[in-house]
């Protein structure tokens, strides 16, 4: 290759340099710094194509998307001095690059840390001033409001972000309150427990002793009915044997001399010592003759 040729390429190629050191893009999707030597010289860059100083100026961009940061479950104690563990969320989006570079010196990871901690801090002023029903449903709303409303206020000025919500996503007991309370509330189950189970046997009682009341009621009824029954029938027997005596007394005679048999000889062991001229063996002796 010619001298003139070398020369002709190494200046393209310085050339080619010189472009890409002076010219960027900022999309819509970015917020952008100008830097010259570390200090920042202009911070409302609209998106489009740019020039700069080659190797004097340099240029820092940020994403401008809402962006999310967890801030891990801390533990809160409550207006009553009761202890909650608050797992929490927040999003948010650059709105003030001049001011986003200067808090986190050019480090985006760094917002999360400092977010996170801003987070807890409102996150324990809040929770201090209400009780324990408030935070879990009573005002948890508003909670999640007035720390949203506090934390974009301040991280705006601080931090050069929007906040654009804070979210809680659960709120637990420590694990020794939840044990405790899961206790406490078996005890309280037992205890309905056995009350029920004390009024059901009462009642159980109650309705045994009705119902064998009503079992003597029945008896007695039935029993006195059947006395009647049979006071009845014995009438109407004895009415049926006087008329007979009176139509045929020998028949009544020879009929009850047999039922006195049959009483008598029913059972083979009996001994009977008798004459045998007695009248209890009148029809005996007739049926001989």
């Amino acid at each position: 290759m010619s001298t003139r040729g070398f020369v002709i390429a190494f200046l393209s190629l310085l050339l080619a340099v010189v472009a890409s050191q002076s010219l960027y893009i900022v999309t819509e999707l970015e917020r952008a710094v100008l830097l010259q030597f570390g200090e920042v010289i202009r911070d409302d860059i609209e998106p489009g194509l740019h020039f700069k100083k080659p190797f004097i100026n340099d240029v820092r961009k940020f994403d401008a998307r809402v962006l999310s940061v967890d801030a891990a479950p801390e533990r809160f104690l409550t207006l009553e001095k009761k202890a909650v563990i608050v797992d929490s969320f927040a999003k948010f989006r650059v709105s003030d690059a001049k001011t986003f570079y200067t808090s986190t010196s050019g480090d985006e990871t760094r917002i999360d840390s400092l977010l996170r901690q801003r987070i807890n801090n409102g996150l324990r002023n809040e929770i201090s001033k209400r009780s324990l029903h408030e935070v879990v449903s009573g005002q948890r709303d508003e909670l999640m409001t007035v720390l949203t409303e506090r934390l974009d206020e301040t991280s705006r000025i601080e931090l050069g972000v929007e906040v654009v919500d804070v979210r809680v996503k659960k709120i637990d007991l420590p694990p020794e309150v939840s044990q405790s309370v899961y206790s406490r509330m078996n005890t309280e189950r037992d205890i309905e427990a056995r009350e029920h189970r004390a009024q059901g046997q009462e009642l159980a009682k109650g309705i045994t002793a009705d119902a064998e009341k009503q079992r003597e009621i029945i008896l007695a009824e039935a029993y006195s009915l059947a006395e009647i029954v049979r006071g009845e029938g014995d009438a109407e027997s004895a009415s049926i044997y006087a008329s007979a005596f009176t139509k045929d007394p020998e028949f009544y005679k020879f009929y009850r001399s047999m039922a006195a048999y049959k009483r008598t000889f029913s059972n083979k062991g009996d001994v009977l010592v008798i004459q045998p001229e007695s009248d209890f063996f009148k029809y005996m002796n007739k049926s001989k003759n």
